[in-house]
């Protein structure tokens, strides 16, 4: 299951670095041809830098919600959660170990 996950996640950075190496190459072609000028390339280049960005975001959080819905059917432990019992145990661990160095000295 995670490696679906994986394999997500690295297809939609992969997709948003290709979406800047394609736009970059679109736009020199129509410099190239004419089309364009240098500061219409730029200009061009990037407002599809930024739309990629926008859509790379949304795919980031639309991954993250789908993780936190997988994470919660499994009933997997957070890791804030796992955190807080391992505090609460280790401090039960020194209150216990403090009863029994006190129950020696009577």
């Amino acid at each position: 299951m995670l490696d679906i996950l994986h394999k997500a996640v690295y297809a939609g950075i992969g997709l948003a670095a290709l979406t800047e190496e394609k736009a970059r190459q679109m736009v020199k072609e129509l410099e190239e041809k004419g089309d364009i000028s240098k500061d219409e390339g730029k200009k061009l280049v990037q407002e599809l830098i930024d739309k990629a960005k926008v859509h790379k975001k949304d795919f980031d959080d639309s991954v993250n919600k789908e993780v936190k819905k997988i994470v919660e059917k499994l009933n997997l432990v957070s890791r804030d959660e796992y955190e807080e019992l391992l505090r609460r145990v280790e401090k039960l661990e020194h209150q216990g170990n403090n009863d029994k160095d006190q129950s020696l000295n009577y």
